[in-house]
């Protein structure tokens, strides 16, 4: 576990706010940091481990168009994402990832390392984009961790 891990749990323990997260190329890598905290169960809703497209319209909700007009590597996508998760589990705050770790499936504009973030929460919706560098590992990993920054910083009302 992060330190931003255990910090992300004792400021929404402060706040009496719950979150989760709707994960697709970390595979559940976000939602593990988390559970490494004692105590995360008080705060902690889940996630959703969306990593097909079926799976980001059919549980969380994305709508087609977004992914037909934007594909799922998008702010659109991240933002709709974080929306769902928020709608399906129950809880206040959302945080999205999206994105392509690698080795392959660049897109035109979007190479390996491409990351979207979307956030949902205090009746805020927004997102960004970061460009990892690295193996495959090393992306998700950085993905994972700037996740739970991008959980801290909504809490806050930071971004």
């Amino acid at each position: 576990m992060t330190d931003n891990a255990v910090r992300a749990v004792e400021l929404f323990k402060e706040s009496v706010r719950t979150f989760g997260f709707a994960e697709s190329l970390t595979g559940g890598m976000i939602s593990s940091e988390i559970v490494g905290v004692p105590g995360a169960s008080e705060v902690f809703k889940g996630s959703v481990v969306s990593y097909t497209n079926d799976v980001k319209m059919n549980v969380l909700g994305v709508p087609s168009f977004v992914i037909e007009e934007h594909t799922e590597v998008s702010a659109e996508c991240a933002e709709a994402m974080a929306e769902g998760v928020c709608s399906v589990i129950g809880c206040d705050f959302g945080v999205a990832v999206t994105g392509i770790a690698g080795p392959t499936g660049d897109l035109p504009g979007k190479p390996v390392g491409t990351v979207y973030f979307g956030y949902h929460g205090n009746g805020r919706t927004g997102s960004f984009r970061r460009n990892f560098e690295g193996g495959r590992l090393e992306i998700r990993k950085k993905t994972a961790e700037c996740a739970i920054e991008t959980l801290i910083a909504a809490l806050e009302g930071k971004i």
